[in-house]
């Protein structure tokens, strides 16, 4: 899926040195930690800007919030996901 290696792009996923996964366990790695990881906020706008490939104005109009609400929500999910996929 597009979004997938969109998302492990930004928060620089495709940099893991580690152990070898191929791209399928990447990507199965990365949703099983969007899934347990993330908040429920998070999550909507992790995968409404990757997946759904919504602006951060419609997300931010979507849930009744600032544009820079969301910018923030993004960027600390990014970073937790470095950390979780990091290790």
């Amino acid at each position: 899926m597009k979004g997938d290696i969109t998302a492990m792009k930004a928060i620089g996923y495709e940099d893991y040195q580690g152990p070898r996964l191929t791209r399928q366990q990447q990507i199965a790695r990365m949703h099983r930690v969007i899934e347990n990881e993330l908040t429920e906020k998070q999550k909507r706008a992790v995968l409404g800007y990757y997946v759904d490939r919504k602006t951060m104005p419609e997300l931010a109009r979507e849930f009744g919030v600032c544009k820079s609400t969301v910018c923030r929500t993004i960027q600390r999910a990014e970073k937790r996901l470095r950390r979780c996929l990091r290790y």
